[in-house]
């Protein structure tokens, strides 16, 4: 027997206009909300209209079901990942690459961590929903940054700074998530952030430069 076609995981429309964008802004926050109160498996889209204080008719005009709902969440929730290593960037132009190590992984980790309580859920999200792609897409925004703050460092041009953005990129994406499968403490988000720096600080010395 058929399982039928998977729930559609797109929004129905996006927010234009000022009142809009604001209903989505509740909606996405009362999300949040549900998800550290009530948890995953409790949250539906009646408990997130009533705490967003929309109806779920308003609710189901920009996100067909639940699923398509959590994965908008998830998206979100990538962006501000890349995001904060874009800024990163940004901030520490023809940085020496110690520093690059450090605010790195001081961006990703800072970013997961504000977000601890809902870790485990974003991680289950990630998983039923199939995000590769989104995280993919991530990832590779990431990695741009990564290369551009290795391409302009303060101690010399690196051989393949590309290849040396995406291993560090590779091991954020790929390791980080597996371990925010439980909320962390702060105290484990500190040791966390002390032991990866040391690791891509490891890395980057290692690296041979180019001629």
């Amino acid at each position: 027997m058929g399982t039928g076609s998977p729930p559609p995981l797109t929004p129905r429309k996006s927010p234009r206009q000022g009142r809009a964008i604001a209903t989505v802004e509740a909606i996405f926050e009362a999300t949040l909300q549900v998800l550290s109160s009530d948890g995953l498996i409790r949250l539906n889209t009646t408990r997130v209209a009533r705490r967003a204080g929309v109806s779920v008719g308003t609710l189901y005009q920009y996100f067909p079901n639940k699923q398509a709902l959590l994965f908008a969440v998830l998206e979100r929730h990538l962006d501000m990942l890349a995001s904060a290593i874009e800024r990163a960037r940004d901030q520490n132009p023809g940085a020496a690459k110690e520093l690059i190590a450090e605010a790195v992984v001081k961006a990703y980790l800072q970013t997961q961590l504000a977000q601890a309580e809902i870790s485990p859920a974003l991680y289950r999200i990630a998983m039923e929903l199939d995000a590769r792609a989104l995280i993919e897409a991530a990832a590779r925004r990431s990695a741009g940054a990564v290369e551009a703050m290795l391409s302009t460092s303060a101690d010399g041009r690196f051989a393949d700074p590309g290849l040396l953005a995406q291993t560090l990129t590779a091991a954020l994406y790929g390791a980080v998530p597996p371990f925010c499968h439980r909320v962390l403490s702060a105290a484990d988000g500190l040791e966390a952030e002390r032991q990866l720096t040391i690791m891509f600080r490891s890395y980057l010395v290692a690296q041979p430069k180019q001629d």
